[in-house]
């Protein structure tokens, strides 16, 4: 049965390093549960959204986080980032803060810059995708 220590990232050395934390390349061990996360805006708990992208970008992390625990996972699982911001970001902020928030794992990811997201008050969101182990089939959403 897999679980997230046999998650394997690689970068191979036929292509440059990545220029950030992440891996060039996630593998997922057969029989794990793929967990596919919507994008998460920067809302806060209450609903709230902050004013800043790096508060946005924070609380999105939490959300991911909340969310993986829910299903039994946790930052250990993630394989897949995605990031859309709609304003620049100081990038050694949005690695301190994923560092804060996710620890030390490096899933494959992306940074997209778009014109805008869902509504105007938005200015991150962050997709994400892990897996789990399948030994506990009880929270595959068939509740």
């Amino acid at each position: 049965m897999a679980d997230a220590t046999q998650l394997a990232f690689r970068n191979p050395d036929t292509v440059a390093p990545p220029i950030g934390a992440y891996s060039h390349l996630a593998i997922v061990p057969p029989g794990s549960v793929l967990i596919a996360l919507a994008g998460q805006v920067g809302n806060a708990a209450d609903g709230s959204v902050p004013g800043t992208p790096e508060q946005q970008y924070e609380n999105a992390l939490r959300n991911i986080v909340r969310l993986l625990e829910s299903e039994g996972a946790g930052p250990q699982h993630l394989v897949k980032l995605n990031t859309y911001l709609v304003e620049a970001m100081d990038l050694a902020v949005v690695a301190g803060t994923r560092k804060s928030i996710l620890g030390e794992v490096r899933p494959a990811s992306t940074l997209i810059y778009v014109p805008r997201l869902a509504a105007p008050q938005y200015l991150v969101e962050v997709e994400a995708w892990a897996v789990r182990p399948a030994k506990d089939e009880r929270n595959l959403g068939l509740r």
